[in-house]
Formats: structure tokens, sequence, C-alpha cells
């Protein structure tokens, strides 16, 4: 065959092979699986997050420039309320003292969900040089000072109030209802009630009555903005004091057999109460702390004091190993004293309860926190000794706390300046976490998942 011919040939095929693939019907193309209907609210709400952060920002810096003491929140109170009737809210004040209580009930019947935000600054003068830091004064056991949102609740009602907007935007499709609790008093007041014990014994879990609750904390641990971390049982420790006055009988100290010695007394007692922890308490269930923090007695080297009184902490993460080494301290002491023929006087003041995490509840919960965490997420984070009030709401209905990282990206963990200094500045980066953190495990919660 000659060249011209073999071109020929193979054109000729090359045009057969064309025409029969043309003539071929094209391979259908797979549709795509369309979202399911809670993915969607998914994306609506994470889009409305993003919205949001327009006013969660100006928010954040509104709250941190105009700090308020505990039970004193007035400015912060009207603040919020007026916020959360703008969005549509069922709004109610007054709550202990200056507690607000937002209502949104959704499209159909259903459970009901709690959010909660602490309100009051700390008496502490603000040095972080950013331009909307706190110039407020207020008194403090009887003292001026400088007041600060040094632990952050500025970052929690922001987002809060974020979240708020974003559950308002998807009221038609929420089966169930969502309160919204701005709470006084995180902090405590030196001399009278406040925070979150009150405002349960006056009824902000009920009328309608919660299902579960959820709140978070910014800073703890210098994690990077928007990590999320929490653990199942015991996050927070119980936070307990006590106060010991070991009463003996004077005398002088070259014949110390002439009266009964309260320092020896007190010394023993002392290392009775480290016994506790270490010889009487399954420490395999959780850590705990036995701390004695001041030991004050006597005027003279020679002379045996009539009396000592000491002073100290208790640290738990059970909440019946609590109640086992409360027993067991009182106990200690008494029977200690009066193997010497001294008496001694105990005085427990029982402080915030564990912030005890419900085991299902978090379970349930944590894939929500996993879709919106940032970098770092530890559904099993170690337990931290710091305390929070939110566990008053722990003890009536299920609850679930988590922290919220807020250093900035690629800082020196060793250089953070931690929650309670002066120097204190969270990342803003951190908030939109925040914001859809709290909106989507309310949403979450009432969808069923």
């Amino acid at each position: 065959m000659t060249s011209r011919r073999r071109l020929s040939a193979t054109l000729l095929f090359t045009l057969l092979v064309a025409a029969s693939a043309a003539a071929q019907p094209s391979p259908a193309k797979k549709p795509a699986t369309p979202a399911s209907p809670h993915d969607q609210l998914h994306q609506r709400l994470d889009t409305a997050a993003e919205a949001a952060l327009a006013k969660v920002v100006p928010w954040r810096r509104e709250l941190h420039a105009h700090p308020e003491l505990g039970n004193r929140e007035v400015r912060t109170s009207t603040f919020v309320a007026d916020e959360l009737r703008a969005m549509g809210y069922e709004v109610t004040t007054g709550i202990a003292k200056t507690g607000v209580v937002g209502v949104l009930r959704g499209g159909t019947p259903g459970p009901v969900v709690a959010l909660r935000s602490d309100m009051d600054g700390l008496p502490v003068t603000e040095e972080t040089g950013l331009p909307f830091a706190s110039k407020e004064r207020g008194e403090y056991n009887g003292r001026d000072v400088g007041v600060m949102h040094a632990c952050g609740h500025d970052f929690h009602m922001s987002m809060l109030l974020g979240a708020a907007q974003v559950i308002a935007s998807l009221k038609a499709d929420l089966p169930g209802t969502v309160k919204i609790i701005f709470q006084p008093a995180e902090e405590g007041v030196p001399g009278e009630p406040g925070g979150a014990e009150v405002m349960v014994k006056e009824g902000v879990l009920d009328n309608p009555r919660v299902d579960a609750i959820f709140g978070l904390h910014v800073g703890i641990t210098p994690l990077e903005a928007g990590a999320i971390t929490f653990r199942p049982k015991g996050l927070m420790a119980a936070s307990d004091t006590y106060s010991i006055v070991v009463k003996g009988r004077q005398t002088h100290g070259a014949m110390p057999w002439a009266g009964v010695d309260p320092i020896v007394v007190a010394s023993q007692i002392v290392l009775g109460l480290q016994t506790i922890v270490s010889r009487q308490i399954d420490l395999t269930t959780a850590p705990a702390v036995i701390t004695v923090g001041t030991i004050e007695g006597g005027s003279r080297h020679n002379i045996v004091p009539d009396q000592v009184r000491m002073t100290g902490t208790i640290r738990t993460f059970d909440p019946e190993m609590r109640t086992q080494i409360l027993a067991r301290v009182k106990r200690t002491v008494e029977n200690i004293a009066a193997a010497s023929g001294a008496t001694a006087e105990l005085k427990l003041d029982e402080g915030y309860p564990v912030t005890w995490n419900d085991p299902a509840l978090t379970e349930r919960m944590a894939p929500s926190l996993k879709r919106v965490a940032v970098g770092t997420f530890n559904p099993n984070a170690q337990p931290t000794t710091t305390s929070e009030d939110f566990s008053y709401y722990g003890q009536k209905v299920p609850a679930l706390f988590f922290f919220l990282g807020v250093a900035p990206k690629g800082s020196d963990p060793s250089a953070w300046a931690a929650n309670h200094s002066p120097k204190f500045s969270p990342d803003e980066a951190a908030l939109i976490t925040g914001v859809r953190a709290l909106a989507s495990v309310a949403v979450d919660y009432l969808a069923g998942r």
C-alpha cells in the first residue's frame, strides 16, 4: 500500500471512531447529595454568626471599657437587656439584683435550653494599653479601686449576645425554647449573697423549666484563639475554705507541762490534714488538695500562748469525695486537739461546688463543639483547681461548661498574662468561635442531636 493510501485509510479510521464516540450517549453525572435539613441549618447558623461579628466586636469593646463590680452591674444589665429586647426576646430583669433573662420561643414546641454568661468585673486596675481600656473606678471592701474585665466576662457577654442574635434569626425552625441568662457577681461580693446560687434560688431555671444549660470560659490556660477544651464529670474544683481556732492553756515557755501548747497541737493538725488526702481518700477517683494558708499564734519567745488560729482552702473534683473530705477534716481537727487536752473550733465555709459536666450531655454535644473549634479540640482536658459558680446550675439540671482559647496565635505561652492579671488581653479572633459554639450547642440540643 502506498503512503497516500495508508494516510487515507488512517484518516478514515479516525473519522469512524470519532463518529462512533459522538453517537454514544455521555455518561450521566452522579447528582450531588443534597444537604440534610440540619446541615442546612448549620450553614445558616454559620452565616448568621459571621454577620453578627459586626456587632459582637463593638459590644465587646463597649462592655470592656465600662466594667462594674459584682451586684453593681446596673449599666451592664441595662445594655444587655436592651439588646435582647431588640432581638425579640421576652426579657426579665432584676433577678438576683442585676441579673437578666431573655426567653425566645421557637416555631414549634420542644425542650428548653439555657445559655449563661457572667457580667461582673474585678477590682483590678487595667494595664493593657488598649484604646478601649477601662478607666472605671469602684468601691471594694471599703476601698476605692480600679475596675477591669480581667477575667474575660466582656468576651462572655458579647459572645452570648451574638449567639442570641444568631438563634433569633433561626427562630421559626427551632423546636423548643432558648433561655439566655446574664448573671451578676460570679466573682463573689464580700459580705453579700450573689451570683448563680441566688439566681437559682430565685427561679432562673424555672418558668419555663430548663432541660439543659451550657456555658463557657475564656482563658484559664494559654490555648490559641479558637481552641475548645472540656471534659466529662469534674472540670473545675469545688472551693471550700476553713478556719480553725486551737485553744490551749497559756503558760511559761520554760514549763510547757504547766499548760496546753496550742502551737504543738496546731502543728499536729497541719500534718493530720495532709494524711486525709494521702492516706484516706481514693485518689484514683479524682485529685484533691487541702492547704493550710495561714497559722498565727503567740506574742513572745518564752510564752506558750492560749490559742492559735489557722485558715486554709480545700479543692475537690468529685461531689461525693468532697463530702467525705469535709467530714474527715472535722474529725481530724477535733480529735487531734482532744488527744492533747486542747479544743479546736472548726468553721467550714462551703464555697462553689464542683463544676460538673454531665457525662451523657457532654458526649452528646461533643460533635457540636468539634464542628466549630479552630485548631485544638480536646474533649478530655485536664481539670483545673480554679472554681466557677456555674456549678450551681449543674446541681439542678444537666450542664456542660467548656473552655475557649483566646491567646494570640503563635504567642509565647510562658509570656501569657492569665485571667485576673491587669494585662489580661484576649484575642478577639476567638469571638466568632464562641458565638458559633454557644449557638450550635443550643440549636443542636433542641434538634435532638
